[in-house]
């Protein structure tokens, strides 16, 4: 079978998590010259910042790089459902002095389309990824006519079948323990979800196509275990948080580094979709899965005002505090140094 490494043309079988709102271009730089492939997360950059960052990652780097972008069916608002939710806030509202009326509704995070494929084409990234499925075979068709490598997230033996029928160059086995949103879209079955080294042996037998680890795993040792039980390579996120060039907010990064991040729950509160982040205050009230949150992306909207004030008091009680289930690999380090001691994994 062709190696990772021969696909996406790197040096390591090692994929940097794209990591939305806490990185940038700086970090897949970094990545991407340590020999791993490094990640620009596409789904909440405006058109200028996304030219901006490709950009910088063209000037920086010579070696492979990936894009990432989700590829989730907007919804239609509905107004008694942003009144439910607006309703379950308001306490923290008053608490904060935030007038209700005067926050905008409207999507925070926008799926692959046309307009993006179009700019991003420019700078024909040899790889981009998706997450919550693909995008249309035509924008597919798009994507794969520069030349690019195309990976996709797989939660279920299904969703991995499904991506392998479409053609994806390989299939990023995305465990429950990962941060962030789920990558699950055939099914929003939260039973169906399994950890990573229940999945990742499971997909190994069931696909041909070469299949990235992912989620839990923070250090050498987890890189290993992953490789012993088929994976391809591996794809690492909650390792790179505390990075030198991530863009983690000193609110979150002082989370990470406390007891506190030991406790990492499933939410829909911050967005509307389940994604993993540690348990803070506003999980603790309303509990972390609930039906009062609007679908995804049109949580984001009401919420985003209590974090902003709550931040500015200094405390992340609103904040999505994204973190897999196990943060003892964070460490303040360049990123290319924490990418060279994953690295002693593949053994």
């Amino acid at each position: 079978m062709t190696t990772l490494q021969q696909i996406l043309g790197t040096e390591l079988p090692l994929i940097q998590a794209p990591m939305a709102g806490v990185q940038g271009s700086a970090m897949a730089i970094a990545v991407s010259n340590a020999g791993g492939l490094g990640s620009l997360p596409g789904a909440m950059l405006s058109p200028e910042v996304m030219r901006a960052e490709l950009t910088a990652i063209r000037a920086g780097t010579d070696k492979p790089y990936n894009v990432n972008f989700f590829c989730h069916t907007s919804p239609q608002p509905s107004a008694e459902r942003e009144a439910v939710w607006r309703s379950a806030l308001a306490p923290y509202y008053a608490e904060y002095g935030i007038d209700a009326a005067g926050i905008p509704a409207g999507p925070g995070r926008n799926p692959f389309s046309p307009d993006v494929a179009e700019l991003i084409a420019e700078f024909r990234p040899p790889v981009v990824s998706f997450h919550f499925g693909l995008p249309s075979d035509e924008l597919l068709a798009r994507v794969r006519g520069w030349g690019a490598k195309v990976l996709a997230s797989a939660t279920t033996v299904e969703e991995a079948l499904w991506l392998e029928a479409r053609g994806v160059d390989a299939v990023i086995a995305q465990g429950l323990e990962a941060g962030g949103h789920r990558g699950h879209f055939l099914s929003h079955d939260l039973t169906k979800q399994l950890g990573t080294f229940a999945l990742l042996p499971q997909l190994v037998r069931a696909i041909r196509r070469p299949v990235i680890a992912a989620g839990g795993i923070v250090d050498a040792d987890g890189v290993a275990a992953a490789m012993a039980l088929g994976a391809a390579g591996v794809q690492i996120g909650t390792a790179y948080l505390l990075a030198n060039e991530a863009t983690t907010s000193a609110i979150h990064r002082g989370v990470l580094k406390s007891e506190a991040a030991r406790h990492t729950a499933l939410t829909n509160l911050f967005t509307g979709r389940p994604a993993r982040g540690i348990v803070n205050r506003v999980i603790r009230d309303l509990g972390p899965i609930g039906a009062v949150a609007p679908e995804f992306p049109l949580a984001t909207s009401a919420i985003a005002p209590l974090r902003a004030k709550a931040e500015a008091k200094g405390n992340g009680d609103f904040s999505p505090l994204w973190s897999g289930q196990n943060a003892t690999g964070c460490r303040e380090l360049p990123s290319a140094e924490i990418t060279r001691e994953l690295a002693k994994g593949f053994r």
